[in-house]
């Protein structure tokens, strides 16, 4: 973290972090591996550069995830 950062940046980065731990937890993988977490979201991120279909076929996924929340 950026010395000099200050309390409310601080804070609003840790709820990020929080907010996207909480993704993970909700996508079933709360037990995987870090290095096999981050391998899965660089392969995503390079499998959705200029995918325009691939993009909307994993939003469309997340989205029903997020409708599914009573879950």
């Amino acid at each position: 973290m950026a010395k000099g950062m200050t309390t409310d940046a601080r804070k609003k980065d840790t709820r990020e972090k929080i907010e996207l731990g909480g993704l993970i937890v909700k996508a079933g993988l709360r037990y995987e591996k870090r290095a096999l977490l981050l391998g899965m979201l660089i392969e995503a991120g390079m499998r959705i550069k200029g995918n325009d279909a691939e993009r909307l076929r994993l939003t469309m996924i997340g989205a029903e995830a997020f409708g599914n929340d009573s879950e």
